[in-house]
């Protein structure tokens, strides 16, 4: 793999993002979903009432690989290895273990099957996105909310019924008790800077 490691800031959160890898411009800019895939993630978010900024501030944002993993034999980002992704997991057991979310959002194939037994890279994405599921994963009980990956690549969100089953991701996302806390505060903040003369 190619570094540098990528993360998101070490902030304390109650939501937790886990995203697939860092792809190839992510390493320059030093964070997580720097490019196109990030603007429409973040065009996502906004539509829930939180701004790129808010986000990036208020949820911990990891991923099952740190590092880009290369190209791959057709062009696009290598899929990392199992070995790869085993190495990088230690990492992410320990980082769920010290925040215990009440809510994950894996994004993307290689991200949801991390968190749901039985996921694999060829379950469609119909059978887990648009509804929030009750896990226990890495001894902590909390709940996810799958996404599909925001590629330009992918037409699976731009086209029915991925259109429909990810709008639905995004009210579960918006409506929970987790979310709702770290929006309220991203609120709060704008108010209070409005208010300051």
């Amino acid at each position: 793999m190619i570094g540098p490691v990528v993360s998101g800031a070490p902030v304390l959160s109650p939501v937790m993002l886990i995203g697939q890898a860092p792809g190839a411009h992510e390493g320059p800019a030093g964070r997580p979903f720097a490019w196109t895939a990030g603007k429409t993630l973040f065009r996502w978010f906004g539509e829930v009432g939180i701004s790129e900024a808010e986000f990036r501030e208020r949820v911990y944002m990891a991923a099952v690989c740190r590092c880009f993993p290369g190209k791959g034999a057709k062009g696009g980002d290598r899929v990392p290895s199992a070995d790869e992704i085993a190495r990088c997991g230690t990492h992410l057991a320990a980082e769920v273990a010290l925040l215990r979310p009440a809510l994950i959002i894996p994004v993307g194939k290689l991200a949801i099957a991390q968190v749901i037994d039985g996921f694999t890279a060829s379950t469609p994405l119909t059978e887990v996105v648009g509804r929030v599921h009750a896990v226990t994963w890495h001894g902590v009980a909390t709940e996810l909310a799958p996404l599909p990956h925001p590629s330009g690549a992918s037409t699976w969100h731009r086209t029915e019924p991925g259109k429909t089953l990810l709008a639905a991701a995004l009210r579960a996302i918006g409506r929970h008790p987790a979310f709702r806390a770290i929006a309220a505060t991203a609120t709060a903040g704008a108010a209070a800077a409005e208010a300051t003369p």
